[in-house]
């Protein structure tokens, strides 16, 4: 995983654990890879992973059972769904909005492009 400047290490990882939830590689109600093995995966220092998993934990993602590990909250993939659209609607939708009218870009040619991505 390359790691950006932009954003802390450990939320870049937590981005990466949720889309694993997401995706359904990482599934509900089970057992996701402990601290030590997704920090020898990722290359970071295991106290790395586990403020991530803590972070995730406070946003009620991941629980952990005391002595077995880390496991996926039943409600965690809706729940990161609904987080990501609020970041979207609002931190990336704007930003979108605010090039596309810089850059004099017409409504009707984002749709188009929109439309072209659904058929594929």
């Amino acid at each position: 995983m390359e790691f950006k400047d932009k954003q802390a290490i450990y939320l870049q990882i937590a981005d990466y654990v949720c889309d694993q939830i997401v995706v359904g590689k990482w599934k509900v109600n089970e057992k996701i890879i402990s601290i030590r093995d997704l920090a020898i995966n990722l290359v970071v220092n295991p106290n790395t992973v586990l403020r991530t998993y803590e972070h995730l934990q406070q946003q009620d993602i991941i629980f952990n059972k005391r002595g077995i590990g880390y496991f996926v909250v039943d409600t965690a993939p809706e729940k990161i769904r609904e987080m990501r659209r609020q970041n979207f609607f609002n931190q990336d939708l704007p930003e979108f909005i605010k090039k596309a009218r810089m850059l004099e870009i017409d409504f009707k040619d984002i749709i188009k492009m929109f439309q072209k991505t659904e058929d594929k």
